[in-house]
Order: structure tokens, then sequence, then C-alpha cells
């Protein structure tokens, strides 16, 4: 692909090109979307904060639009994609017009990957929808050196990822979000900026890292506890954790301890409320 005169950045009718050119064709149930607005890619990299030398992994990059956004600020850019014929235009684009950037294409499955680079500070992606809560929750348990992410997804997983305790959105990928970090939805985005135009409302949700709430076992701990309270998310705390804690007597001895109301619903609780009931069942055993 020869350099482009018409700048850096990737705009619908260049996706469309490019697209026929590698024989590709987005697949709605696969959530590919791809942003073809440079103003757009532009806001997500000023929300993001990557700068000079900072090091980002991006997810699914498509053919480049958002990386080549990233490489633009001055980035290192690590960027997973699934697709090898993606893959392959997402490096052929920077190398045409960004020339020497810093990036490393991975053609990998994200929820497959075991390893992140060391130094990756930033985590910045426009995320397929229907894999997005999975891959976020994966990739910051493989790499919790994350201080800020920044990812674009359905309006409504946007939602359920910031959601606060006993709200309408709120559920397990909430909670387990907070783990790392405190959430919120930085901005709506248009549907109009993408090729194919999705028949869904999409947000930025971003996370600002805060101190970890506790070891790597802790975490795993807690998920179970967080996994067992919402598959029956309108009973009673006592009931929705019974088989978890070995009974309804049990569980409410042991919700009781930690000082929490076996009556309420696990949907009202957060995640230190979770925190404190394994860290008492710990102190028990």
């Amino acid at each position: 692909m020869p350099p482009d005169a018409r700048g850096v950045y990737l705009q619908a009718r260049d996706i469309r090109e490019l697209a026929e050119s590698y024989e590709f064709s987005p697949h709605k149930s696969k959530g590919q979307n791809f942003v073809g607005d440079a103003n757009t890619v532009r806001k997500i990299v000023h929300l993001s904060g990557v700068g000079e030398g900072d090091h980002v992994v991006e997810v699914g990059p498509g053919f480049g639009s958002l990386t080549l956004g990233l490489l633009d600020a001055g980035a290192v850019v690590t960027a997973i994609e699934i697709d090898p014929r993606l893959a392959r235009a997402t490096t052929d684009v920077v190398a045409a017009r960004l020339p020497g950037a810093q990036l490393d294409v991975l053609c990998a499955d994200a929820l497959g990957v075991s390893t992140l680079p060391a130094p990756a500070d930033y985590l910045v992606a426009n995320l397929p929808y229907n894999v997005a809560v999975p891959v976020v929750i994966h990739l910051l348990s493989l790499h919790p050196g994350f201080r800020r992410v920044l990812v674009m997804v359905q309006a409504e997983v946007g939602w359920r990822i910031a959601a606060k305790p006993d709200t309408t959105h709120y559920g397990s990928p909430s909670v387990k979000s907070a783990w790392w970090g405190d959430w919120s939805i930085e901005s709506s985005i248009s549907r109009k900026v993408f090729w194919p135009e999705p028949r869904v409302d999409s947000v930025l949700v971003g996370m600002h890292a805060h101190p970890p709430v506790g070891d790597e076992a802790t975490r795993r701990r807690v998920f179970r506890l967080i996994d067992a309270g919402f598959r029956t998310r309108r009973k009673m705390s006592r009931q929705a954790l019974a088989e978890q804690l070995g009974g309804v007597n049990d569980a409410t001895l042991a919700i009781e301890s930690a000082g929490l109301d076996p009556t309420s619903r696990c949907e009202t609780w957060s995640l230190d409320n979770f925190v404190a009931l394994d860290a008492w069942l710990e102190s028990a055993s």
C-alpha cells in the first residue's frame, strides 16, 4: 500500500478500500465495526492521556485506525489481532503512513494470550462488542500493571462495567472491574463514525487504577464469591451464597460475621463487601 497523501489518519473511504483490498467482509455477529473518523480517533487518544514513549496495548486494531492515532502521539503499541488479514493490514497501513513507528502486531486471540509487555501502562482499544467484558477482565487479570484503561464498547456494556451497587446495570462485571480501579463513562460515540454503521450506541468507558485490593489468590477467591452471588441475583445473599458457603445456616453466619446483612441481595454489595466476606472466611478457616 503506497503512502497516502491525504494524511496519517484513516477515513471511512480508506477503510472500505482496505477491506476490498484485503478481501475482508466485516461480521456483525463478531462486533466488527471499524472507526473511520479522524476526529474520533484524536478524541480517544486525548482522553486516554497517552503520550510520547508510553507503552500501550491495543486489542482488535482492525485496519489500524486507532493504532495510527496512538503511534502519532508517540506511543509504543502492542496490538493484538485475531484475524491474520487484519493483522497484516494494520502492519502494512502503519508502515505506509507512519514509517518507523514502534508497533508490534501479535496475531492471536486476546482471550488466549498468556503474557503482555511488562512496561505496558495503558490499555486502549475499540473492542468487539461480543467479547468486550471477558477481554477486559482477562487482560487486567493477566497484567494488573495497567494504570489507565480506555475502551470503546457497546453502550450497555460500558454501563455494566461502570455501574455502581444497587443500580439497574450493576452486576458481576461491575464488581470485578472495580478490583483494579475506578471506572466511569467518559464519552458517548456516534454510530456515524463506524463502518459498517452498528445498530447500537457506543461509549468510551475508562479506568484509573487504584492500589491493589489484594493479592492474586485473594482476587480469585473474591471473584468466586462474586460469581456465586450474582448467579441468582434476586435471592437474598444467604440463599445466593448457600451452595458456595456450605448451606444457608453457614452462609448466614459468615455474612453476619463479616458485618453484612444476610437478607440483603448481592446486587447491593460493593467490592469491599465481598472482600470483607472473604477476609472473614479466611480468618475462620
